[in-house]
């Protein structure tokens, strides 16, 4: 079936109405079986919240699928890998499982996609061409679909903020699927960013639920999907860095957290304070101005990528350049790998210090 504008539109505010509408029942749902977030010391909030909140954003996306209905020949695959990792994550919720049993939940699901032929299976590179990965596509989109899926899922520590960088980054990559014409990315893109929007009503600060490990997982899984599907097809001379730069917020604030984690000599999987989002909050950030200048950074790392996809040669270069000195200026600048670890701002001030001319004696 050829799909209009209007077909889009109609699933968005679908995808919106459900989950906007069924939230508020999911959260009698969660406070009667007992899915609810304690408050604690490495938490913001401050009273028991119910979580589960993703499930609504699950059931919206459903409802505008079965109205699209998108066509692909992994279809199949990629839904029984969205159903697993949705029982992960409402499990989670329920019943706190460790972070074992969510990485296997994960890597299950991973393997369901790639037993479907969806591989990223070459990368462009300038003066290179198109590398074939063969046998080393299984390994890498396994770690994509797994790495995504948990990006997401530590950045969900403010209210309304995972939905939200969620849906810029799926607006991004819808803009560039309308311009190449890729009408499953297109599909998806949409129901997901309306149903994100939906559950974002009632999400945003001060929240009244939380989407939990449902809604996490199942968004960090789905915009792994969508990007393999749309952003790694991408015909650029540096196809794979286009998905980076999108989901460069929890991308980079993962990899921080490793980096800071091995540097501490702490266990990887072990939580902190020391994300992103609570590192601009010490710094005098209120809750809701942390939450909105991550949308609006966001927001223009998508700008960036949707500018990258049709740059030459020598702007994709400067722009990754560019991006790469202000993620690292902005980590150091708000102590997100530690204190201790500034070697950019150190470098910066030695440089001022050997110019400052030196008074007579």
């Amino acid at each position: 079936m050829t799909h209009t504008a209007l077909h889009y539109i109609a699933a968005f505010l679908l995808s919106f109405a459900v989950s906007i509408t069924i939230t508020p029942v999911i959260k009698k749902i969660a406070i009667k079986i007992g899915a609810v977030d304690q408050p604690n010391t490495r938490k913001v909030h401050q009273a028991i919240m119910p979580r589960m909140g993703g499930l609504a954003i699950f059931i919206g996306s459903f409802a505008g699928f079965l109205f699209l209905m998108p066509q692909s020949v992994y279809m199949k695959e990629v839904v029984g890998g969205a159903l697993i990792i949705l029982v992960v994550g409402l499990l989670d919720d329920r019943f706190t499982l460790s972070a074992k049993y969510k990485l296997i939940g994960q890597v299950v699901a991973a393997i369901m996609v790639i037993s479907s032929g969806l591989l990223i299976d070459k990368v462009t590179l300038p003066m290179l061409g198109v590398i074939y990965l063969d046998w080393f596509s299984y390994p890498v989109t396994l770690l994509w679909i797994v790495g995504i899926t948990n990006a997401i899922n530590l950045i969900d520590g403010l209210d309304g903020l995972a939905a939200g960088v969620t849906s810029i980054a799926l607006g991004s990559i819808l803009i560039m699927a309308i311009a190449d014409s890729q009408i499953v990315v297109i599909a998806l893109c949409t129901i997901l960013i309306g149903s994100s929007l939906g559950f974002l009503y009632h999400n945003f600060y001060p929240a009244k639920i939380f989407m939990g490990d449902t809604g996490a997982l199942f968004l960090g899984y789905s915009i792994s999907i969508v990007s393999m599907l749309g952003l790694f097809k991408n015909v650029t001379i540096f196809s794979f860095i286009i998905p980076i730069i999108v989901l460069a917020i929890p991308i980079f604030d993962t990899l921080f957290a490793i980096l800071r984690r091995a540097l501490n000599k702490q266990k990887l999987a072990q939580p902190d304070k020391h994300h992103l989002h609570y590192c601009l909050l010490g710094v005098g950030f209120s809750h809701r101005t942390t939450v909105l200048l991550l949308y609006a950074v966001s927001a223009c790392f998508g700008a960036a990528a949707i500018l990258f996809s049709n740059a030459t040669l020598w702007v994709s270069i400067f722009i990754v350049f560019i991006l790469l000195i202000l993620i690292q200026f902005s980590a150091e600048l708000v102590g997100l790998i530690g204190e201790n670890h500034k070697p950019l701002i150190s470098a910066i001030k030695k440089l001022i210090e050997t110019r400052r001319p030196q008074k007579d004696q």
